[in-house]
């Protein structure tokens, strides 16, 4: 088997749609949160509760977000790890390195 076949052909498109369903996901769990807040206030015939439900869905959304931003932070980690990428983070610790130097009036040449 060629290396080609050998990957798997689903994951990127499994992923990329996780991307793109966190703003349905978002719009869903507020609709939820209202219809919960709805259903109660009819069921207990209390105003606030409308409010409380809609509060429990922006929580969710928010909470959606937060997992996402999540995700992504940990895979760019990992990314940040891979040795192509490790150049930059010695240049820029140089940089810093070179600019301290320049503030107490000492140069390493």
């Amino acid at each position: 088997m060629n290396e080609e076949e050998k990957k798997p052909r689903l994951k990127p498109i499994v992923e990329g749609a996780e991307s793109l369903s966190l703003g349905i996901s978002m719009v869903v769990a507020v609709l939820i949160g209202v219809a919960l807040g709805y259903g109660l206030r009819r069921l207990f015939d209390v105003e606030w509760v409308f409010w409380v439900g809609v509060f429990v869905g922006i929580a969710a959304a928010v909470l959606n977000v937060y997992k996402a931003y999540s995700k992504q932070y940990k895979e760019f980690e990992k990314l940040a790890e891979e040795p192509r990428y490790k150049y930059k983070k010695e240049l820029e610790d140089k940089k810093y390195d070179e600019e301290d130097d320049e503030d107490y009036g000492e140069k390493n040449y």
